[in-house]
């Protein structure tokens, strides 16, 4: 890997974190830290050891209400990854292309 590649790698990986870290703030102030670190995983689609259903069961909730407690979740981080990226170019058109490069990068 080049050290241009190696850069935007870590470039990425740096900015998905913060964008992590803030949505675990936004978790922690609704007093939701040990939800939001159950539901982590499914930001990127990784397998988790728990169903929705036992999740639910241990927080509360229906299966129903995890399902949408993690489609919410993943729509904030959404935003607030178009927020961070925002900050760094002038124009939205420049954002989308940046956050298609983010992926690219991080794929490849």
């Amino acid at each position: 890997m080049s050290s241009e590649k190696a850069f935007e790698r870590r470039w990425a990986l740096a900015l998905l974190s913060k964008v992590l870290s803030r949505l675990e703030k936004e978790f922690c102030a609704l007093n939701k830290a040990a939800l939001f670190e159950e539901l982590r995983g499914l930001l990127s689609g990784e397998q988790t050891h728990s169903s929705y259903a036992e999740i639910g069961q241990r927080f509360g909730m229906s299966e129903g209400n995890v399902k949408v407690t993690v489609h919410r979740l993943r729509r904030r981080y959404r935003e607030l990854l178009r927020e961070e990226v925002t900050t760094t170019v002038n124009s939205p058109e420049e954002a989308n292309e940046e956050i298609r490069h983010l992926f690219a990068t991080l794929s490849s």
